[in-house]
């Protein structure tokens, strides 16, 4: 099993990437006290959130515990790439990379960290060697699932993400005191729609209220 990373076609994502900055997290953030896990919720930046590229994005959350977060922006498109730049050219024939190159796929933005490392996020009805359940959905990142959904054999929904977006310790609790992010609960609808630029929008509107 091979962990699909990029490499080769790193140009070719930055034509996609001109209006999305990638920056370091600030060095100087609030610490915030950890009361209880985010995880397996929308984190939804709020009107207030003053790091661009962060503006109005919704996050799929992971993993959330007093030693730091991660997650999955969903809504930053990137644009459209031949599935055979995802996927290292010494696993298929010439033939088969001809066929992968006439196939498009959306990619997108999944925060900051490791942009290099691609995952996955797709529902549940595919399962494949890498293939880590979430609760409602999953995420696997092996060369498999770009063959099967190359071959409509994938799962039924899925997204193709670069990198992720993480918090050290108290660093996301932080922001969340200083109104940068709110909460609601995942909406596979909303996840996966096609049209991205819908999500926050609904999102938003189905957030908690703060109390």
């Amino acid at each position: 099993m091979k962990k699909i990373i990029l490499l080769f076609f790193i140009t070719t994502m930055s034509l996609f990437s001109n209006k999305i900055a990638y920056s370091e997290s600030p060095k100087n953030y609030l610490k915030g006290k950890f009361y209880s896990s985010v995880k397996n919720h929308f984190l939804i930046a709020t009107e207030k959130m003053r790091d661009e590229k962060f503006n109005k994005t919704v996050i799929v959350m992971l993993e959330s515990d007093i030693d730091g977060a991660w997650g999955l922006v969903i809504n930053k498109q990137l644009g459209k790439m031949p599935i055979a730049l995802l996927i290292d050219p010494s696993l298929s024939t010439s033939e088969e990379r001809e066929r992968l190159f006439g196939i498009d796929v959306p990619v997108f933005w999944g925060g900051p960290v490791e942009t290099k490392e691609i995952f996955i996020l797709h529902s549940n009805d595919y399962k494949s060697e890498s293939t880590k359940n979430y609760g409602n959905f999953s995420i696997s990142q092996d060369y498999n699932i770009l063959f099967d959904i190359a071959k409509k054999n994938g799962p039924k929904k899925s997204l193709i993400i670069f990198g992720y977006s993480g918090w050290g310790s108290g660093q996301l609790e932080g922001e969340m005191e200083r109104d940068h992010w709110i909460l609601s609960d995942i909406d596979l609808d909303i996840t996966f729609d096609e049209e991205s630029n819908n999500k926050w929008n609904k999102a938003y509107k189905n957030s908690f209220i703060k109390i």
